[in-house]
């Protein structure tokens, strides 16, 4: 009993170590915007969202620029059908770590341990220029690790926009 109790509770705690890590991705579009009839794209900035750190800026541009591109989309200087500008944050958060060798109602013990964690969250907005009007939306959040090799990070980040833009253009629904 005592072996299946604890099977249980070292495959739930992976669960839940694997989500922690796990990209997480939603995005909103407009109903009624005409996705088929955007070629073009051109890259804005978004007041109080620019990335200070300009490594960043150009790595979080380039995978969405890679994305668009499979996507049929064309980037321009001037003139575009879609405006596309980002947001990124970091925030911080507490975690709780406990761990035991079983309920202590049966003499078990358990500890705890608490812990900060950077979480990151990059957010997409892509607009119509001559409605004036956002058409798309996506954000992808993910857990931070700021002395992960910058190539590991990069290839992340190229996950998280693939898995993003997975979605673009919406397809209507039947």
């Amino acid at each position: 009993m005592k072996l299946a109790w604890r099977t249980t509770a070292v495959l739930g705690l992976l669960c839940l170590v694997t989500g922690a890590y796990a990209q997480d991705i939603h995005y909103n579009y407009d109903r009624v915007a005409n996705f088929a009839a955007y070629k073009t794209y051109q890259w804005v900035d978004i007041q109080g969202g620019a990335v200070t750190d300009q490594l960043m800026d150009q790595n979080i541009k380039r995978t969405v620029d890679e994305q668009l591109a499979h996507k049929g989309l064309t980037r321009v200087e001037k003139g575009a059908d879609l405006y596309v500008g980002y947001q990124a944050a970091v925030s911080e958060e507490k975690t709780v770590n406990v761990w035991g060798t079983g309920p202590r109602w049966m003499g078990g013990m358990a500890q705890a341990e608490t812990s900060t964690i950077a979480v990151g969250k990059l957010v997409i907005d892509m607009y119509d220029p001559a409605r004036k009007q956002l058409v798309w939306r996506g954000d992808a959040t993910k857990t931070l690790d700021p002395k992960r090799d910058p190539d590991k990070s990069y290839k992340n980040l190229q996950k998280a926009m693939a898995k993003l833009f997975k979605n673009y253009p919406p397809q209507p629904k039947r």
